[in-house]
Parts: C-alpha cells; sequence; structure tokens
C-alpha cells in the first residue's frame, strides 16, 4: 500500500495550475533582513514549485536588524540614520524555549535569557541553516514601492520597487514582483510624547534608542518615562550605576521590589518654565536626565501612498488579519503587532502568508475583508482597548495565531509555547530583579518546567483562561 502525503499532493497540483493559468513562479521581494526578513525568506525558499527565490533588500551589511548592537548613535557613515535600538548588557526577557522560531530551536546548552549577541548568532546560523544568505542585498536602501496594474500577474497586480546602493545613491534600479513582505522593523523612528513645555527642559533629553550603557549615568538624577520591557530594564542598569532614578508611567503601580535608588512616579504632565518637570500628582522633579522609554513609530518611507495604508495614533491600518491591505492584498506588512512573542509570530504570519499567495486560503472579496477589519476593531474598542493599543495583542496573540494557522491550514504552535510565555510574563511581574536567573525546560508538546539558579524546581503559576 502506497501512503501518499495528501498536502504534497495538493501543493503539486497547485503549481501544475498555476503554469496552465500563465502565471508561473510568483517573485516576491522581501524587505528587511531582521528575524521577521529573514523567516519570510526562509518560507518562500521552502516552496520553489511555487516562488522563485526571494530578494531581500538590507539596508545594512548585516542581517539580524534590531540585534546587531551598534556602539555609535545617530548617523552611519553614509549619513542614514542607525537603526539599532540595542543596548550593551542587554538579555532577552522571553525564555529561548519560545523564543526560538518553532523549526530551529536556539542551542542546549544556552540559558533560558540570552545576551543579545547570542540572537544574533542564532540569526546567522538560521541564514545558513535555511540557506539565505544568497539571496540577500546587502547595503541597499528601498525608496519606492508602486502598485502596477498588470493582468498576467497574481489578482492582476504587480509591484515595482526602486533601489538604490547604500553608498552610491544615484545607483538606482527598479525591479518588478508579484508581491512584497514589508519587514522593516518597528524599533527605530522614536516616538516622543507631546509634553507641554518640553523644549524648556534644561537638562539632557534622550530616548531609549540613543542608550547604550549606564556607566555615563553614574550617579546621575534620571525621570525615566515609560515601565515596559525596556523602560524597567535601562532602570536596573541604571540603579546598578547609583543613578537616582524616578520610573515615571501611567500604569497600575509595579508592586514587586524594585531595584535600589528608584522609586515610581505618575506620568510627566509638563515642563515648567524653569525646566522644572511636573507630575500629574502635582509633585515635580528638575533631573539631570530626561530618559523616554516611550517606544517608537510605524514608518514606510518607501511605500506610494495609493495604497492606503496609514498610521495613526500607533495603529497602521487598514489591514485584514494586521497584514495587508484589502485593495492591494499581494503586499504584506510583516510583524507590525506589539506586546508579542516575535519569532513565532513571524513564523505563524510568513506561513499564512504562503497560504494566501498558494490559493490554499482562498482570499475573501476586498468589501468581506473592509468589514472583517471593520467588525473586529469595532469589538476591540468595545472592550475598552484604546486606538493606540488595539496592535497591542499580548495574551490575545495565541488566539490570533492559531486562527491563522486555522485559516492556513498548517501546523499551530505546540501547546506549551503560550503557557510558557504567559508564565514568564506572571514571574517576571513577581520579581523583576531576579526572573532573568530562571532556566526553562520543555518536557512535550504539551508540558514544561522552570528551575531556579539553585537547580530548584518551581512550582507553576495559575493562569487565567486566554
Amino acid at each position: 500500500m502506497v501512503l501518499v502525503d495528501s498536502a504534497l499532493l495538493w501543493r503539486t497540483s497547485r503549481a501544475l495550475k498555476l503554469r496552465m493559468s500563465g502565471l508561473g513562479k510568483l517573485r516576491v521581494a522581501v524587505i528587511g533582513a531582521g528575524a521577521a526578513g529573514l523567516c519570510a525568506a526562509r518560507h518562500i525558499l521552502a516552496r520553489q514549485d511555487l516562488f522563485t527565490p526571494p530578494v531581500v533588500y538590507e539596508l545594512t551589511k548585516y542581517v539580524g536588524g534590531t540585534w546587531v548592537y551598534e556602539d555609535r548613535v545617530g548617523l552611519y557613515d553614509n549619513g542614514l540614520p542607525i537603526h539599532s535600538s540595542m543596548y550593551r548588557d542587554l538579555r532577552t526577557n522571553i525564555p529561548k524555549e519560545v523564543m526560538s522560531f518553532p523549526d530551529f530551536p536556539f542551542a542546549a546548552h544556552l540559558p533560558s535569557f540570552v545576551h543579545h549577541t547570542e540572537v544574533r548568532k542564532y540569526l546567522e546560523q538560521y541564514c545558513d541553516h535555511f540557506r539565505l544568505w544568497d539571496h540577500i542585498r546587502f547595503g541597499t536602501t528601498v525608496d519606492a514601492v508602486n502598485p502596477v496594474k498588470e493582468e498576467s500577474r497574481w489578482k492582476g497586480l504587480a509591484w515595482d520597487v526602486t533601489t538604490s546602493d547604500g553608498v552610491d545613491r544615484s545607483l538606482s534600479i527598479k525591479e518588478r514582483f508579484d508581491a512584497v513582505m514589508v519587514c522593516n522593523g518597528h524599533f527605530y523612528d522614536p516616538y516622543i510624547p507631546a509634553i507641554p513645555g518640553l523644549e524648556k527642559f534644561k537638562g539632557m533629553l534622550m530616548h531609549s534608542h540613543d542608550y547604550r550603557s549606564a556607566e555615563p549615568f553614574e550617579g546621575k538624577s534620571v525621570v525615566l518615562l515609560g515601565a515596559g520591557l525596556s523602560g524597567l530594564d535601562i532602570c536596573m542598569e541604571l540603579s546598578s550605576v547609583n543613578a537616582k532614578v524616578i520610573l515615571s508611567h501611567g500604569q497600575r503601580p509595579l508592586t514587586c521590589p524594585l531595584p535600589p535608588g528608584v522609586e515610581q512616579a505618575p506620568p510627566v504632565t509638563r515642563v515648567l518654565d524653569d525646566g522644572t518637570l511636573e507630575f500629574k500628582d502635582g509633585n515635580q522633579a528638575m533631573p539631570e536626565v530626561f530618559l523616554f522609554c516611550t517606544g517608537y513609530n510605524f514608518t514606510f518611507p518607501f511605500l506610494n501612498k495609493e495604497v492606503g495604508v496609514q498610521v495613526k495614533d500607533h495603529l497602521v491600518f487598514p489591514l485584514y488579519k494586521f497584514l495587508m491591505p484589502p485593495a492591494y492584498p499581494s503586499l504584506f506588512i510583516v510583524g507590525i503587532c506589539r506586546a508579542i512573542c516575535p519569532f513565532p509570530h513571524f513564523h505563524v504570519q510568513s506561513q499564512f502568508i504562503m497560504s494566501v499567495l498558494e490559493g490554499s486560503f482562498p482570499l475573501p472579496s476586498r468589501e468581506e475583508m473592509e468589514k472583517d477589519i471593520e467588525l473586529d476593531i469595532a469589538a476591540r474598542r468595545a472592550r475598552g482597548i484604546a486606538t493606540r493599543h488595539i496592535l497591542k495583542l499580548d495574551s490575545e496573540q495565541w488566539a490570533y495565531n492559531d486562527h491563522l494557522a486555522q485559516l492556513g491550514g498548517f501546523e499551530p504552535l505546540p501547546r506549551y509555547w503560550s503557557n510558557l510565555y504567559e508564565s514568564n510574563k506572571v514571574f517576571r511581574a513577581r520579581d523583576m530583579l531576579n526572573y532573568k536567573t530562571h532556566n526553562y525546560a520543555v518536557l512535550n508538546e504539551t508540558d514544561w518546567m522552570v528551575q531556579n539558579l539553585q537547580g530548584q524546581q518551581l512550582p507553576k503559576p495559575q493562569l487565567k483562561h486566554m
């Protein structure tokens, strides 16, 4: 008896239909060689029956995107802005057991929370393993992405991508593609909230994008605005050099132990004429440093305005399933969701995009996709989610990932993934000073364990139903 792989049979049939329709193999451009772009390229390259090898455009000389540490801040030698927001001593805040791509684990000997250099090395090894290097065009700036109507292309649409040499901008090339996957990241254009009187502040004003190490702040007074993961991390680093830190934020007050020399305050609401910062509760401070850990703006400067992708109040819209504009469904903006486990998220999104392009997920009509977006955003707002937080999936990411897997007909993430990730969040909230000393081990598809620094097994937290 001969067993036939039904999925393989379907893909072979699909490839044959493409050839018969005259479309041939689809040509896909990938913008960015960070983790999302590499993942996109890996999945395109795995389907050579349907796709020509991907063309990956990368601004820098390296793969890894934000995981490439750059000691300098400001501009590169060629005048382009330095994109990396990595700081020297950063270690991951997600255990490697769930931070990895599902089909490529981190090296087993590494601790659960690794230094950023290990993540960069991991992404380079990912390139080695899936043979991506030859498809990346380094030192290339994407200047324009323009839609073109062409009946013989997928959905009657093509894309002209204009690029230039990162050193000599006069060397420009235009190439045509069936689809474009935008993976340009969103951790490089700092968001500075509008605070009345900010221009009157007399000390050092900076964003965490330009923070590299704690030593320059030794003994200084710092107001750090924002208690996201970077804010908490940097706050601990500053404490280690005896900085006096006021952690200013609008969340519920942290209940876990804080580092020495750190106190909490509500958000800064204005800067007075003499440069004093005033907090929401009326208290004041005049620090030497005002450090913004307030996140980043989404920016797609190369994208033709005709496409209609807008960014307003930290929401990128309209995007069906947070990925594609209904009017131009062969453009995909990967990885814009926030508060997610990024690498597996990219893995799921990339597979869903493959299912769209190969036809295993038949796209609804433009009107149906627009209605889906409208209903989804309305449902989130009805739950009290502000516009600026709609892309902040947090614990809802697991339902989103499973939904894409169901639509696209591919394997969802193993069951342990969400439980381990959410449990780490509980440990972090309980003890931000020591949670990175924990080590995790995956036991099987559904179970895992965690040990403290002394090797003692810890009880798992009780999680609310997700």
